[in-house]
């Protein structure tokens, strides 16, 4: 739902552009600063012919920014200029704005703005344009999302640091039919930023000392303090936001524990989709005690599919292993919120393996081969080890999971139906976690028992399925975990993970002793999955890999 302030900016937005052919946009607080204004007044509470305009912005101090200009004409003649052959509609569907950010002669991020953004008369009609930037609490606006991608995801918070700096920002019009087309520059304009030092408490800082009953062997094994020094640091300043906990284990011993934010040992932590491998975990378990046949069982084996919704022969070919390797070929796709599979749509319903039964299949989508990110299948998988072992599924885990890992201390969430949800979200400590991690990096065995076959640790390590993510161009899928490489002063680092929204992350290392776990709540933020990817390359296998 979006917020009062963006319906506030929208009024004043649109009493602003009401006559396109008022007069220009002038500066009162300084001149020569280009046809690109900032201000940093609030536009929920300010006219905009009484918006006062700024030179100089503190990045921690200052709530608000806003940038404002002018156009000759609509953005839509700007775009009919580059490709004078598409039609109208064509321009509005593969064109926009480009917004180009640099920092001191620097160009650091250029986003050409979805061709989503802003309404049909913002592109064809407005010739004032206000945008917000900067605001003390989030808003349902696109310019708030571009300023966070700018800074978090592009370099703007590495480059703003302490001092003072001169940030630009360069509008263009641009085309995408097949190639991509700029126009001239529209608007451009600089502000001077102020980075004030962040007072923080320095005993944040320092490496926290294990304390005793962890669970685990104390690692006496070097690693680099100052690297986690100068990583807690950057998280007590905010350069990483919401972090609360990180576990490093070497050879089965603990050798780094740190928590954040008011997060501690004993904390049980909402990892969101990391929860989602405990279905595959549990489907391994199963499949050896032979209460499931194999992961190459039918879903018509465990469900009437043609007593529900949208019945095709093809339905009937969807495997266990394709719902692990999110193949299943069901019109399911959680990176796409107009897709009627999104988990979004799962969860009001009242009854989530019926919504992902009564999905219709895609029609090209290949069964065991296109991967697509689909919740529902993850939520059939943990029904249909409900139904098929004793006690039901978390009865079961409990029993043959984590009471053998001493894992006593942990809080699941539940279906509509009361099931165990394999969607996401168990809880547990992230010395727990840690735990689960190294069942896995000891091939399924945990002090001297094997809980899981080796050869079903090894599929679901394995690179079953390409796959990409944000990021991450050539990534690959196995059984409810994620593959990628780590590169780190010139040396690549595999490892298979676990990971959930947030930024919660398990990595189990390939070829080196160590099991890693990252617990943080920035749920939905576009940086979560990036900060965690730089703390590990910068900072946390910086200080734990040897010295060449």
């Amino acid at each position: 739902m979006k917020s009062n302030y963006f319906f506030a900016f929208m009024l004043c937005l649109l009493l602003s552009c009401k006559n396109n052919s008022q007069s220009k946009l002038k500066p009162t607080a300084t001149e020569d600063i280009g046809n690109l204004l900032f201000s940093k007044d609030d536009l929920s509470k300010t006219k905009a012919a009484a918006l006062r305009y700024a030179d100089y912005f503190n990045l921690h101090k200052d709530g608000f920014l806003s940038i404002h200009f002018t156009l000759d004409k609509p953005l839509i003649e700007s775009l009919q200029a580059l490709a004078p052959t598409l039609s109208k509609e064509e321009l509005l569907r593969k064109g926009n704005f480009q917004f180009s950010y640099t920092v001191d002669g620097a160009l650091l991020y250029e986003e050409n703005l979805n061709t989503g953004a802003g309404s049909k008369s913002f592109k064809t009609e407005q010739l004032n344009l206000s945008i917000p930037l900067v605001t003390p609490e989030r808003i349902d606006w696109w310019g708030w999302y571009m300023w966070k991608r700018f800074m978090k995801l592009h370099g703007g918070q590495d480059a703003l640091t302490e001092g003072k700096h001169n940030l630009s920002i360069d509008v263009k019009p641009y085309v995408n039919d097949g190639s991509l087309k700029l126009g001239p520059s529209l608007a451009k304009g600089t502000i001077s930023v102020e980075v004030p030092k962040i007072p923080i408490d320095e005993k944040l800082v320092l490496v926290q000392k294990i304390q005793a009953n962890s669970g685990w062997e104390i690692s006496k094994d070097y690693f680099d303090k100052s690297k986690i020094e100068a990583l807690n640091r950057k998280i007590a300043e905010g350069r990483f936001e919401d972090i609360n906990g990180i576990v490093v284990i070497k050879n089965n011993q603990l050798l780094v524990e740190e928590y954040f934010n008011g997060a501690s040992r004993a904390s049980l932590h909402n990892p969101r989709s990391v929860g989602k491998t405990i279905a595959s975990t549990m489907l391994g378990i199963a499949i050896e005690e032979d209460f499931i046949t194999n992961e190459h069982a039918l879903l018509k084996d465990f469900y009437d599919l043609k007593s529900y919704k949208n019945y095709s022969t093809k339905k009937d070919a969807v495997t266990l292993k394709s719902l692990l390797t999110m193949t299943s070929g069901f019109d399911g796709d959680d990176s796409d919120y107009s897709n009627p599979g999104n988990e979004e749509n799962m969860y009001p319903t009242d009854n989530w393996v019926k919504f992902g039964l009564d999905l219709p299949m895609h029609e090209d989508k290949i069964i065991g081969k296109d991967y697509t990110y689909f919740t529902a299948g993850a939520v059939l998988l943990g029904d249909i080890i409900h139904k098929s072992v004793p006690g039901g599924l978390v009865s079961y885990a409990d029993k043959k999971l984590f009471a053998p890992l001493n894992i006593t201390n942990y809080q699941w969430q539940y279906t509509p139906q009361k099931v165990g949800n394999t969607a996401g979200g168990i809880q547990l400590r992230a010395v727990d976690f840690a735990k689960y991690g190294q069942l896995y990096k000891n091939k399924g065995k945990w002090n001297g028992k094997q809980i899981l076959t080796p050869s079903w640790v090894e599929k679901s390590l394995a690179k079953q399925v390409s796959q990409s993510y944000a990021g991450m161009e050539d990534g690959y899928y196995g059984y409810l975990f994620w593959n990628r490489v780590y590169t780190v002063n010139g040396s690549d680092y595999e490892v298979s993970f676990c990971t959930g929204n947030g930024g919660n992350k398990i990595f189990v290392f390939k070829n080196i002793p160590f099991v890693i776990v990252i617990t943080a709540s920035a749920y939905g933020m576009p940086y979560a999955h990036s900060n965690v990817d730089r703390m590990m390359t910068h900072y946390i296998l910086p200080a734990i890999l040897p010295k060449k």
